[in-house]
């Protein structure tokens, strides 16, 4: 069943948490902008139907509905009649992930046969005007925003404002002005207006987004129905039917599964954010964490994750032709790992060729670290000399932090990340005037997945605040988003 009113949506969640009915979760709010009432209700009445889970729709002007979720801190989901509202709600931190689904284009309308022969906005400073509030609706306010600004001053000053855009469309529809404007996907709810050519208008256009809110007390279910309307084959469809230029959206699943390649050094930064967006999203992310040049090896034998989080961007080459433009996230330093106080007084990579010195480092072959690795050893000059005392090379950096702590290993070579969890037992030297020590982190998402949206919105969580300060924490330094090395 679909609620308009606030109070009965509350008091329906109230009144199924009391009786203890199990057949669905509690009802989801969602605050809908009035323009798109027509598609969310059929959508709201087909998910009921389906999945037993029923949606109450908040109607109303976007900016209303937004100081609603606001005030009140409830609801599960905000869909605005234009992503001006998103930007807002995400400067006061009110949602946490968003999907895009359509646009729209404001239009003039008229009654069929423009009875007043309006051909032009000039026109209109004769005639019965109504205009949305440009306060409160997003028509209102892209106009305003968009048109000439004598022409907006001008036909604002005469024309009645009115609270919605379906409020506008009303009242040319019972006669009560000449003419108004309304978002060109409302025309199919009206048959009996027509859209006019208005050069002014061609860019008044709107994109169309849900968002999770931050306070939803069931996110997961709350996206589960937001991934329903922005499907491909089920949402979407109903959208454009109802007028909506949609975008390229993900094939319905009620759980979708990705799969995320990962070089193994990422772990400790990425691992909790994996399981928040899950939880979040109600998707699985099926992790393969290893050494890059193992998992390169298992992506050039046919087998592509959804997407790739590679150690160095060496290593996101040689598998290129199989993703999108990776997006380098952060960076990682080569260190010199020893026991603690150095007691074999190591201060620079010549000193690893110290005699009986037992070195470890990572396989060239294996991991993007031993690759690093042969590079910084080949530039500081120190190839020959050092490798004789190489005594591991391995796969991964834990396994050589394991190994020091085992006291099998006098020093190694490892990511500055590495170390930062043994501090109280080894320590970490910097690697002096060599420039390729440092790795580039790139994450990037596989050509033709199916799951674009879900990958996009987990490249914008791994971009996230809370992200950055998991990487920091783990001794990663963060590139800001569109800097690449």
């Amino acid at each position: 069943m679909i609620y308009r009113h606030p109070a009965l949506a509350l008091l329906s969640a109230l009144w199924i948490a009391s009786c203890g009915e199990q057949k669905q979760t509690t009802p989801l709010h969602v605050y809908c902008a009035a323009a798109l009432t027509a598609p969310l209700e059929e959508l709201a009445k087909s998910y009921e139907q389906k999945f037993g889970v029923s949606i109450n729709l908040q109607l109303g002007p976007s900016q209303t509905l937004l100081s609603n979720a606001e005030v009140t801190g409830l609801g599960d989901l905000y869909l605005p009649a234009d992503d001006s509202y998103i930007t807002m709600a995400e400067k006061k931190n009110l949602i946490s992930s968003t999907i895009p689904l359509a646009t729209q284009t404001a239009v003039l309308v008229v009654k069929k046969g423009n009875p007043k022969q309006i051909a032009k906005l000039a026109d209109l400073r004769e005639m019965r005007l109504a205009i949305a509030s440009p306060d409160a609706t997003a028509i209102g306010s892209a106009l305003k925003k968009t048109l000439p600004t004598d022409a907006w001053a001008q036909l604002f000053e005469k024309a009645t404002t009115v609270s919605t855009v379906n409020e506008a469309a009303n009242a040319l529809k019972s006669g009560a002005v000449d003419a108004t404007f309304i978002w060109d996907a409302m025309l199919t709810q009206y048959p009996e207006f027509q859209a006019l050519e208005i050069t002014e208008l061609a860019k008044t256009t709107a994109n169309v987004s849900v968002a999770l809110l931050q306070k939803s007390g069931q996110p997961a279910a709350a996206m589960r129905f937001a991934r329903f309307i922005a499907s491909s084959d089920l949402g979407l469809p109903v959208m454009a039917k109802h007028g909506l230029k949609v975008v390229q959206g993900d094939p319905w699943a009620e759980k979708p599964v990705i799969q995320v390649f990962a070089g193994s050094m990422l772990r400790p930064a990425i691992e909790q954010t994996l399981v928040e967006f899950e939880k979040r999203e109600g998707v699985e992310i099926n992790r393969v964490y290893n050494g890059c040049g193992i998992l390169v090896g298992q992506m050039k034998a046919g087998t592509t994750p959804d997407a790739y989080f590679a150690c160095d961007v060496e290593f996101m080459k040689q598998v290129s032709e199989q993703f999108e433009k990776p997006d380098d996230i952060a960076q990682n330093q080569l260190v010199i790992l020893v026991q603690k106080g150095n007691p074999h007084g190591i201060a620079d990579l010549k000193d690893l060729a110290k005699p009986n010195l037992r070195v470890g480092i990572g396989h060239e072959k294996q991991c993007a670290m031993g690759w690093l690795t042969q590079r910084t050893f080949t530039q500081g000059g120190v190839t020959d000399s050092v490798m004789k005392n190489v005594v591991a090379q391995v796969p991964t950096g834990d396994m050589l932090v394991n190994s020091m702590l085992a006291g099998s290993l006098d020093a190694a070579v490892v990511y500055l990340s590495n170390s930062v969890g043994a501090g109280d037992k080894l320590d970490a030297l910097a690697i002096q005037g060599i420039q390729c020590a440092i790795a580039t982190q790139p994450f990037a998402v596989k050509r033709g997945t199916p799951y674009k949206q879900v990958l996009e919105r987990l490249h914008a969580t791994l971009r996230s605040t809370e992200s950055q300060e998991r990487f920091t924490e783990e001794g990663f330094t963060w590139n800001p988003a569109g800097k690449s090395e």
